[in-house]
This record gives C-alpha cells, sequence and structure tokens, in this order.
C-alpha cells in the first residue's frame, strides 16, 4: 500500500548561482544538528499536482544536507480517491454531504495505512494534505505535522467537523497563508510556510523562445497569431470554463487569438479531472483555436517529456492566466512568473498573495474583467516585458526552494529538539 518514492540525487551547492552563497551558507548551518535525522513525507501521488512538484525537489534537497529524508506515496482503491476528493472540495468551501459509508471508508483505509507507516523508523512525520491525515489517529508516536496545502479560509462546516478533530491531534499544521488558519486550531500550532519552484528543476530550464515555439507548432500551434495559456489540472476551481468565457469575449477584439489549457491526467487522487475536462471539450466547441492537452500519451509519442512540454507552453505564450476560484497557493503562477510572464489570476488567496496587482502581475475577479485584460496587455508589449520582469523578482526574493527548504529545516529542528529533551 505505501511506498517509497526513487529520488535523482541534487546538490544544495548547485544553487549558490541562484540563491547566492550567504543562503547556502545558511542552510548548511541551519541543517547541521539535523544530520542523520529521519525525516518522512506522505502523500497520496507520486506525479502530477503541485504537491508531488514540491517533493519532488525538496526531499533531495534534505538529503543533499545530510538529513535522512524520504518521501512514501501509497495506493488505494478508487472509491478512497473519490472519497477525499470529495473532502478537498468541501475543505475549500463545496456544498458536500459525506455519508456514514463514506466517512467510515477513509477512515479504514487511514488506519490500514497506519499500520504500515508504524515500520518506517522516523524521528519526525509529514503528512501532506486530507487523503492520509487520519492516519494520526492509529499511529502517534513521533512528532507529527500535517501539511495542508488547501484553501481553508471558508471551509463546508459538516465536513470540517470530521477533519478539526484529526488536526487537533497534530503537533504543528503548516499551511501557506494566516488567512488558511481554521476556526478551533490553536495559533501557537500553526506554521505558515509559502510553497516555492526550484529553479534549476526541468521544467525551468532556460529554453529560448525559439526552441518553445518549435515544440508547440508539433501541435498546431500557430506563432503568426497570438497566444495564451493556462498549465493547471483540470478542476472547478482553477477555473477552466472561467478561461474558455475570458478568451471568447478577447477574441471578439483579437479574432486570431490562440488558447492553450494543458492539464495532463497525471494524479491518481483526482477522479474528477476527466469529468471536467469533458466540459471544457463541449464548450471549446472544436474551435480549432483552442488547444487542449490532457492525454500525456500524446506527448509521448512525440517523445517530449511532461516538464519540457509545460516550459514550452509557458515560454512561448505571450501571456499567461492563472483564473482560480480557490488556490492553496498556485505554483504554475510562480512558475510563469519565474520566467518572466505576465500572469493574469484570479481573486484566490494563493493568487493574491504571490501576484501585487498591477506591479508583478493582474488579479481579476470574472471573465469579463479577464477578458479586457488578455486584449490590454496583448496590445503593449513593453507593458508584459515590464510585468515579467518585476514578476521574476518578486519570485526570486521570495518563492525559491531555497527558502521553503530554510523554512522547514527551522520547522524540524524545534519539534526534534522538543522531542529529544
Amino acid at each position: 500500500m505505501i511506498e517509497k518514492i526513487i529520488l535523482s540525487k541534487k546538490n544544495i551547492k548547485d544553487y549558490k548561482s541562484v540563491a547566492g552563497a550567504g543562503v547556502i551558507n545558511q542552510l548548511k548551518k541551519n541543517a547541521k544538528s539535523l544530520k542523520g535525522k529521519r525525516i518522512i513525507h506522505i502523500n497520496s501521488t507520486p506525479r502530477g499536482g503541485g504537491v508531488a512538484e514540491i517533493l519532488n525537489n525538496l526531499v533531495p534537497l534534505e538529503r543533499s544536507l545530510g538529513i535522512n529524508a524520504s518521501w512514501f506515496s501509497f495506493k488505494a482503491p478508487k472509491r478512497f480517491f473519490k472519497i477525499t476528493k470529495k473532502i478537498h472540495n468541501a475543505l475549500q468551501g463545496e456544498k458536500i454531504n459525506l455519508s456514514v459509508s463514506e466517512k467510515k471508508f477513509y477512515l479504514n483505509i487511514n488506519k490500514k495505512l497506519a499500520k504500515e507507516l508504524n515500520k518506517i523508523p522516523a524521528d519526525l512525520f509529514i503528512i501532506h494534505d486530507p487523503q492520509p491525515l487520519a492516519i494520526i489517529l492509529s499511529f502517534n508516536n513521533k512528532p507529527m505535522v500535517a501539511r495542508i496545502h488547501l484553501d481553508l479560509s471558508a471551509p463546508n462546516k459538516k465536513v470540517f467537523s470530521l477533519i478539526l478533530p484529526i488536526l487537533r491531534q497534530y503537533r504543528k499544521i503548516i499551511i501557506s497563508l494566516k488567512e488558511f488558519i481554521p476556526k478551533g486550531i490553536n495559533k501557537s500550532k500553526v506554521s505558515i510556510i509559502p510553497p516555492a519552484i526550484d529553479p534549476l528543476d526541468a521544467k525551468h530550464v532556460d529554453i529560448s523562445k525559439k526552441k518553445a515555439r518549435k515544440i508547440l507548432s508539433k501541435f498546431g500551434v500557430n506563432f503568426d497569431k497570438p497566444l495564451i495559456s493556462q498549465v493547471s489540472r483540470f478542476d472547478p476551481w482553477k477555473d477552466p470554463l472561467g478561461v474558455i468565457d475570458a478568451y471568447y469575449l478577447a477574441k471578439k477584439k483579437i479574432p486570431d487569438l490562440q488558447l492553450i489549457l494543458l492539464g495532463l491526467f497525471l494524479e491518481q487522487d483526482d477522479p474528477q479531472a476527466k469529468v471536467i475536462f469533458e466540459k471544457v471539450k463541449k464548450k471549446a466547441k472544436g474551435n480549432s483555436d483552442i488547444f487542449l492537452f490532457s492525454n500525456p500519451k500524446i506527448l509521448k509519442d512525440k517523445k517530449i517529456s511532461n516538464n519540457t512540454f509545460v516550459n514550452a507552453v509557458q515560454r512561448g505564450s505571450d501571456l499567461i492566466l492563472q483564473k482560480s476560484i480557490k488556490e492553496g497557493f498556485g505554483l504554475t503562477a510562480t512558475e510563469a512568473m519565474w520566467k518572466s510572464k505576465t500572469v493574469i489570476g484570479g481573486t484566490a488567496y494563493g493568487l493574491k498573495l504571490q501576484i501585487q496587482n498591477n506591479k508583478t502581475g493582474f488579479i481579476v475577479k470574472n471573465s469579463q474583467e479577464a477578458a479586457q485584460k488578455i486584449v490590454k496587455l496583448l496590445n503593449d508589449k513593453s507593458l508584459r516585458r515590464k510585468i515579467g520582469q518585476q514578476a521574476h523578482l518578486s519570485v526570486k526574493k521570495k518563492y525559491l526552494i531555497t527558502r521553503l527548504l530554510n523554512d522547514h529545516l527551522k520547522l524540524y529542528k524545534t519539534l526534534i529538539d522538543a522531542d529529544d529533551s
């Protein structure tokens, strides 16, 4: 059920060119007392989505600093992931009821996970998101941290009543913004740690716009026409239908406008994605200027990696949208900003944290506002360049993985020192 994820190696020294020698030296200093400590991360899927993206980079860097860090994921019946997707949506505010049977099934799977976890020696466990959260009900003999990547600003009260007693048992709860501190949780238990991107990850390799366009041209994208894109899974909270509405409105002013919606089906824990994709496909109405990407096989057939394709879409687009309604953070916005792209974001807290409106990007309330910004920005290249440059500097200052790593090191030290004393 639980399986260890095999990760490539990373060397913290390689990050000196991006973060600076002072930051790297501080990381080494903060990691000194943690050498050999066994830090275990648990989440529900080894690929796809922001959590897997973060762990794929964070854990190897923890190991590079001498920490015995590992990442475990798990397999479970499809019914479990349908239930946890309902929990996920409910925690972000959707009106959903869980039946007694669904609650029992969720708790039973977590009980089985806990039995396997009990066999893994560790000094600290980090449990990511609601799927494995209830492990703590059956296993709690080491410091346990809940890392919730969701927007908990206005959860469904009925479903939250199931989750709140579970959260209270954790030693610490990590969230991304202060607005997400759940009611009923002692604030002293909460650590606010926003996510971050790894600038040296393959997804961020500095490829030329010419190369990016060459890759996208293989799929019919025409670079004699303007291109806007949203890179996000097909999820109602990401509002892909609203993106298409904005596109159609903007196309009235810019008739040759093209749109890419990229959300590859990679996550085993998101059974809703295919349902939303069908709605998106229907709304796109076979429009030849709308390009939908969901099946990883089409990339494999052309021998293009997922990361390379995401990179090409972000770098080859004139504008990036992230029109999310709810967003725990929004790493795809961070990725585009790092690449000096102007991002038009929705009103989700995670996006408003990153995007300083009119300075490092733009925040819009609806599809009409998004369309207006699309038209304005596509007609003003110098403004796009100016905003993109400021966006890059903002990410460099606040949202690189070296900062995230340092935040984690300080938390680990506090918890393990307290447990050892």
